[in-house]
């Protein structure tokens, strides 16, 4: 809901990859229509349905060249990938932070939360999960850095996409379980 532009992927000729076309599409076209979508988690993301009603795009909006637009879907992939991962293992150590600050100051059975083998176990492990995560983050950003392809670091990208959010989804539970109950609420101990 914030863009003023659209980059829109669109078939422009054959089947398959070499028939798509990548246009830059304004906002405010005749035709175009933006609805909101109400998203569970990130509310500040500007996630929307945008719709196309005979829409007329100038031929100076084509991006690169036409039906070769695939490629460049491809290559922004990597990027993408890698800022996802990035904020994910970012959210991650935040779970940790919370659990740990949680569990230092509660005390059950006479004794802080954190003292408890268990909590210690559960915060150790998802600050293994995202230190192997962010080793493997670090060696892909000096891969980009030194040039290595796009083609060549696509697969160990989307490999850390994936072990970069598992990480997230296994440290948000397991901080939501030392943390207890107040991990459901926005405001705070009342």
């Amino acid at each position: 809901t914030h863009a003023d532009y659209f980059t829109v992927a669109c078939r422009t000729g054959g089947e398959g990859r070499n028939g798509v076309s990548l246009l830059l599409v304004d906002r405010h076209s005749p035709g175009v229509s933006v609805r909101r979508m109400k998203l569970q988690g990130n509310w500040l993301a500007g996630t929307c349905h945008v719709s196309f009603e005979d829409v007329k795009v100038p031929v100076e909006n084509v991006v690169g060249k036409e039906n070769e637009g695939f490629k460049a879907i491809m290559m922004n992939f990597n990027h993408e990938r890698f800022v996802i991962a990035v904020q994910a293992l970012r959210m991650a150590r935040l779970c940790i932070e919370d659990a740990v600050t949680f569990a230092r100051a509660r005390k059950t059975f006479g004794t802080r939360l954190i003292d408890h083998q268990v909590i210690r176990h559960k915060i150790a492990e998802m600050a293994r999960l995202i230190e192997c995560s962010w080793s493997q983050a670090e060696q892909l950003a000096y891969q980009m850095k030194m040039g290595v392809s796009d083609a060549t670091i696509g697969g160990p990208m989307a490999l850390l996409k994936v072990q970069a959010s598992r990480t997230l989804e296994y440290c948000a539970r397991e901080a939501s379980q030392i943390i207890g109950g107040s991990s459901y609420t926005r405001e705070g101990k009342g």
